[in-house]
């Protein structure tokens, strides 16, 4: 679609050189895809079969090992599940207090489970404690069943989303990770969505959670501890989601936030729990000791207002829907940097509300280092024929 240059900003900020990415003219890749430069062939995740580390706000990958290699991702799964949750919530269509009744089928699985019984009802937020939590198959496939009616058109759901994400390395063949023939992700596509589920902020007060009670006044309390350790043990972490099977071993895509800077590491394939969580670590510890993160937009911050076609109300405002920073390499001079904001030419209504209108390019030296989406602040309906004709004759007067 025709995008039209607005405005040329320069920006000095505190960056480091950049590799890999996108030329000028070329077309920028999705924020995840563009590398940072690695110091040295230092190896963060020896013993892991893949591995990647990310920046959460510009989506700069700072480490990367055997990034695309398809792998089952056992209970990681559970990362999509809770995304459809929290964006359901956004929208409305669920609320945190609706209770969700458990079917036979949802009771039947096995694995990981917070033993929930055949007609047992609990709300959206105990569910959600109880996948985030404790894993819970069970609990996974009782609010797939309540938000899209079956398991089955739940899954289309988590596919068409990680389509909708770039997750080419995944296919998704139940809600829980449990294993089966063809259900495969990637390091690289875990941090997509892991990535995509952060600008939900709310989730971490369920994932950053080392224990808590389920059915806490009741004759059958369940205590619920954390699988995720280092939400206890590692200074800033909160979330997200561990994994295990046989077939997968020890996976974890885990989130930790220093002061501005919030980073996503995802480890597949560890041979132990104690190896997957040092693996971790390590590469947070990576990210932390070498850059800073300087805030650049805040959330749902007016970029610009611009007109709308034939809509209702004559303009829109267009923001930055989440709080964004950019990367800094700590110990770098001050550069030049360019902001280079591209909008839909000509919007006509109707719009609505956080589409993407356009986004912002970071650039240094002609290339793309980093991009931000701009959207719609709030929808426009298209105006009637007789609010129009008014518009027209108080135009053509002067009025």
């Amino acid at each position: 679609m025709k995008k039209l240059p607005i405005v040329l900003l320069c920006l000095s900020l505190m960056i480091p050189s950049l590799g890999g990415l996108a030329s000028a003219q070329e077309k920028a890749k999705p924020a995840a895809d563009q590398k940072q430069e690695q110091q040295g062939d230092a190896d963060l995740a020896p013993n892991a079969v893949s591995a990647v580390l990310i920046d959460r706000d510009t989506g700069a990958i700072l480490y990367e090992k055997n990034g695309h290699k398809a792998l089952p991702p056992a209970s990681i799964t559970k990362v999509m599940t809770m995304l459809l949750i929290m964006e359901a919530l956004d929208k409305g269509e669920i609320k945190l207090t609706d209770k969700v009744r458990t079917s036979e089928y949802a009771a039947s699985m096995g694995g990981s489970q917070i033993f929930l019984e055949p007609g047992e009802e609990m709300s959206v937020d105990e569910m959600l404690k109880g996948i985030a939590l404790a894993s819970g198959n069970d609990a996974s496939v009782a609010m797939a069943e309540h938000i899209a009616g079956t398991e089955k058109a739940f899954i289309d759901k988590m596919n068409a989303r990680a389509k909708q994400l770039g997750m080419d390395d995944t296919i998704f063949m139940n809600t829980n990770g449990l294993p089966v023939s063809g259900h495969v992700s990637s390091a690289h596509d875990i941090a997509l969505m892991s990535r995509e589920l952060l600008k939900h902020e709310s989730i971490t007060k369920y994932t950053g959670l080392y224990q808590d009670y389920l059915r806490k006044n009741s004759n059958k309390p369940f205590w619920l501890v954390n699988t995720n350790r280092l939400v206890r043990f590692y200074a800033g972490a909160d979330g997200l989601k561990t994994g295990y099977t046989t077939e997968a071993k020890y996976c974890l895509t885990a989130t930790a936030k220093r002061g501005n800077m919030r980073v996503i590491a995802v480890v597949m394939g560890a041979p132990s729990s104690k190896i997957r969580n040092q693996e971790v670590a390590s590469m947070m510890d990576y990210a932390f000791n070498q850059y800073d993160s300087q805030p650049l937009y805040k959330e749902n911050q007016i970029i610009k207002t611009v007109p709308v076609e034939k809509g209702k109300q004559e303009t829109v405002d267009i923001v930055v829907p989440y709080r964004f920073s950019m990367l800094v390499k700590k110990g770098e001079k001050a550069e030049q940097y360019q902001k280079e904001i591209n909008l839909k030419a000509d919007l006509k209504a109707p719009v609505t509300k956080g589409v993407k209108i356009g986004e912002v390019l970071i650039k240094k030296d002609g290339k793309t280092v980093s991009t931000v989406d701009l959207v719609a602040a709030n929808s426009v309906e298209k105006a009637g024929w007789w609010e129009l004709f008014k518009r027209s004759t108080r135009k053509m007067f002067g009025g």
